[in-house]
């Protein structure tokens, strides 16, 4: 168990127009302009959009993997400790945080490439 952070960039290839922008200590991972998350390569964390119902969720179950990172309007983002999670679930909520944030055409266009 747990992702590299070479192998969560990798995963980021899956995903269609993810941009990447060094910020100092950290890189923004954008789609279209607009972020869906951060990348901190020196403590291995990821920080990703999701809907504050399921920052809430899962902080409450496992909180030795994932905390709250801030809320903006109606999205909570996570930080999430990338030694501790399953690449599958790291993937599926990168997938969320990207859907939440790219136009709704381009969700449609890449769900129905799956």
């Amino acid at each position: 168990m747990g992702v590299s952070v070479d192998e969560f960039l990798e995963m980021l290839d899956r995903l269609p127009e993810v941009g990447q922008s060094e910020g100092g200590d950290w890189i923004s991972l954008k789609v279209r302009g607009k972020g869906f998350g951060y990348l901190w390569e020196k403590t291995q964390t990821v920080g990703l959009k999701a809907t504050i119902e399921e920052q809430i969720a899962l902080v409450a179950e496992r909180p030795e993997v994932f905390e709250v990172q801030f809320t903006a309007g109606r999205f909570g983002w996570v930080v999430v400790r990338l030694e501790r999670i399953d690449p599958e679930e790291l993937f599926e909520l990168v997938t969320e945080a990207w859907c939440l944030t790219a136009p709704k055409q381009l969700v449609s266009a890449h769900e129905a490439g799956r």
